[in-house]
C-alpha cells in the first residue's frame, strides 16, 4: 500500500516542515494558539483526505505535482523567512 506514496515522500516531508514554519510564524505574530491549532489540524486532515484519494487519481502526474508542490513550499518558506527577518 505504501508503494503508491513513495513518489511523494519528498513533498510530504517538506510539506510538514513548511507547516511547522507557518505555525511558528503564526505563534510569533501573536495568533491565538487554540485557533491556530484547530486551523492547522483541519488543514492537515483536509490534505490527508485529498492526498489519499488524489494519489490514486493523479499518480501519472507525480513529477509535475512534485515540482509544483516543491515550488509552493519554497515560495511560502521564503515568504515566512523574509517576514520574520523584517520583524513584521
Amino acid at each position: 500500500m505504501l508503494e503508491q506514496y513513495l513518489p511523494f515522500v519528498a513533498l510530504i516531508i517538506f510539506g510538514n516542515i513548511e507547516n511547522l514554519v507557518l505555525s511558528s510564524q503564526g505563534v510569533v505574530a501573536g495568533v491565538n494558539p487554540l485557533k491556530l491549532a484547530i486551523a492547522s489540524i483541519l488543514c492537515v486532515s483536509m490534505w490527508l483526505i485529498i492526498g489519499t484519494f488524489g494519489t490514486q487519481l493523479l499518480i501519472n502526474y507525480v513529477d509535475f505535482i512534485d515540482f509544483l508542490g516543491g515550488l509552493a513550499i519554497f515560495i511560502l518558506g521564503a515568504q515566512a523567512m523574509i517576514t520574520s527577518i523584517r520583524g513584521e
